[in-house]
């Protein structure tokens, strides 16, 4: 692919620290590479007021980036409502995280799916599950999905379900129990929502 310029990409970084800039960068690459398979010229993406990605018209889509990953997934409106993917370092929470993105039965679940997940970390793949929904709720709701909106149930399967409290929302498109998967490596834990 040509190397291209996109003066709004560039200009809405610029206040970015280098490291968030690099990862903003790349991300866009990724969504462009993905919207060249399907067709799509490239174009600038900038984030809406949610921060989710302007995708052009009928495609839906994701982006994700932490370090040492990037990707992006998209779609054809009509094909998919949504998609929401999310990658995090496999690693443990930070302390009092937990506490900030799990209600009290996520946790009491917790500690039973960590026994069965062995060395993947368990408030890192249900954080990373939370934000891969989130990413698939916010372009179709446009209002907010607090943490404890989504309530995750993860299955050593692969799988995840997720029971979606819409009661703040005036769209209510978004179907109150989703399902996805999500996958470990040793580096990094992935999650995807497609709906």
């Amino acid at each position: 692919m040509a190397r291209l310029r996109f003066d709004d990409e560039l200009e809405y970084a610029q206040g970015m620290l280098k490291k968030r800039r690099s990862e903003f960068a790349t991300g866009r690459i990724c969504a462009r590479r993905a919207l060249q398979k399907l067709g799509v010229q490239p174009v600038p993406i900038l984030k809406g007021a949610s921060g989710a990605p302007l995708w052009p018209a009928n495609v839906v889509g994701s982006i994700t980036h932490c370090r040492g990953y990037r990707a992006a997934a998209v779609g054809t409106v009509g094909e998919f409502m949504s998609i929401g993917i999310d990658a995090e370092p496999a690693q443990a929470l930070p302390d009092g995280v937990l506490e900030q993105i799990a209600i009290p039965s996520e946790v009491s679940r917790l500690r039973h799916v960590q026994q069965e997940l062995g060395s993947v970390p368990a408030g890192r793949l249900l954080f990373c599950i939370k934000e891969a929904i989130y990413k698939a709720w916010s372009p179709v709701e446009n209002v907010w999905l607090d943490y404890d909106q989504a309530e995750v149930c993860i299955s050593r399967d692969g799988s995840f379900e997720a029971l979606i409290d819409r009661g703040h929302s005036e769209v209510q498109i978004f179907p109150e129990l989703v399902k996805g998967r999500w996958r470990p490596t040793k580096s990094h834990l992935y999650a995807a929502l497609i709906l």
